[in-house]
């Protein structure tokens, strides 16, 4: 349905998807709290994602870096416990990791539209297509929270204006492009890991953001699907 249109716009990878590790274990954005000494449910999880010592054991060391880690993301209280928000955070990123270059290998999202933008919900994953080929992503994105998710199905992107105005929650939404409602593509100033999630908009870091609003248009189809972990 609809030839493909070839607008501006490569192919991106994972590179930049998320904070590396290396950054992670480094300076937070904020002031620490005090670190817990308590061994969390996910305690060896985290340990392995961090690259930690895998003993199922609360350490100094484990605690800095799981703390880093949730300033990082915003996730709070960041203690240093290995509870099920930061794991719940740190498995997503894995997800996103492993979908690599080909993030619709299950097929999920139409291949017979041209050019798409696809919303996978669970893993957090956004992504451009032109029919079955790749055009911009995956990118890792923030959707809507518990009782505020972004819908699912088939959409159209029918609005878009680059400075939007929420006059509901009072805040800018750059390179806004709505497709359901008042649900819309925009970027946002914080971690796309940062819980519980939007008001249903699909949130994106700016650059990925100006480039949706570069290689989308009145008309394209957009595709949701999938269910956001914690909803």
């Amino acid at each position: 349905m609809g030839g493909i249109r070839r607008r501006a716009g490569v192919a991106l990878g994972l590179t930049g998807l998320v904070v590396p590790l290396t950054v992670a274990l480094g300076a937070a954005p904020a002031q620490a709290a005090a670190c817990t000494t308590s061994t969390g449910p996910y305690q060896k999880q985290v340990e392995k994602f961090m690259g930690r010592p895998v003993d199922g054991k609360q350490s100094p060391a484990d605690c800095k870096a799981t703390q880093t880690f949730q300033r990082w993301h915003g996730i709070t209280p960041s203690v240093g416990y290995a509870g099920e928000v930061t794991w719940r955070t740190m498995n997503t990123i894995l997800q996103q990791r492993a979908a690599g270059k080909n993030p619709n290998a299950a097929g999920t999202c139409p291949t017979n539209k041209g050019r798409i933008a696809c919303v996978d919900l669970t893993r957090q994953l956004s992504w451009i297509q032109d029919g079955a080929k790749l055009a911009y992503g995956p990118v890792p994105v923030r959707t809507g929270r518990d009782g505020d998710e972004t819908r699912t199905g088939a959409r159209k992107i029918y609005h878009r204006n680059i400075d939007h105005w929420s006059t509901l929650y009072q805040v800018r939404m750059p390179y806004a492009q709505f497709f359901d409602g008042g649900q819309a593509f925009h970027s946002v100033g914080k971690s796309m890991y940062n819980p519980p999630g939007s008001r249903g908009c699909v949130n994106m870091r700016e650059p990925d953001a100006k480039a949706y609003w570069n290689m989308l248009r009145n008309g394209d189809d957009v595709f949701v699907y999938g269910r956001k972990p914690g909803t």
